[in-house]
């Protein structure tokens, strides 16, 4: 399938939660990766997929490392990531070809195995909460500027997270690119008014789910860019 087909930045025309306090948001560019994009069906369970996707979207359009320059890959389908994680004994074979899904963790083993880009986890405690880990995501913002995936337990819905707001009033936003829309898409707008992208309040996330976040240290990535 040919990335033309999909949206680019599909974060990108979305106001501020709040006109006031501090944005931060991913830069480059990754396009938006969805239930049943490429024409494999996933309703239901592809969802972790569809994330790591635009993941890998982000890092090939970065420049990647020197594995991506050099291989000259391209995102992989959802067959190539389940082949992946077999022929690294994450998985057993049965997995090939099944409607398994994935989580934060089995993306980490396939950026690493395929484009050689670490990634560091966040754990979020069901005891804990989001907001006393903004200021680690508003580093990774500065710094890195990447694509993060996010998944829980409870919380089992795969998610990018694209940005973080912080209010005056200390109020955290998280600005979600929800994998779950099934469809041809026409506009960035579409995906707002359906809330598939959208900012969303730490608070209105699942308080019963702890969260996993896979947060991609990409090399060589300019804090200024």
């Amino acid at each position: 399938m040919e990335e033309k087909s999909l949206l680019l930045n599909v974060h990108s025309n979305l106001e501020p939660p709040k006109p006031d306090g501090n944005t931060y948001l991913m830069r480059g560019n990754y396009h938006y990766y969805h239930y049943g994009c490429d024409g494999f069906q996933d309703m239901g369970w592809g969802c972790g997929y569809r994330t790591l996707q635009s993941i890998c979207s982000w890092i090939i359009q970065s420049g990647g490392s020197a594995r991506t320059a050099t291989s000259g890959c391209d995102v992989p389908n959802i067959p190539t990531i389940q082949q992946t994680l077999v022929e690294i004994k994450d998985k057993p074979e049965r997995f090939f070809g099944s409607r398994e899904w994935i989580g934060t963790l089995e993306a980490i083993y396939v950026i690493d195995t395929l484009y050689d880009v670490s990634c560091k986890v966040l754990h979020i405690a069901r005891s804990d909460t989001i907001a006393k880990h903004a200021d680690t995501l508003r580093d990774y913002f500065e710094q890195y500027g990447g694509l993060i995936m996010m998944g829980g337990d409870m919380d089992a819905a795969s998610k990018g997270i694209a940005g973080i707001h912080v209010s005056v009033d200390q109020d955290v936003y998280l600005l979600v690119v929800d994998p779950h829309y099934a469809g041809k898409i026409q506009t960035k707008e579409e995906l707002y008014t359906k809330q598939y992208v959208k900012w969303q309040k730490v608070e209105d996330f699942v308080d019963s789910s702890f969260y996993n976040l896979c947060l991609p240290m990409l090399k060589g990535r300019d804090p200024a860019a």
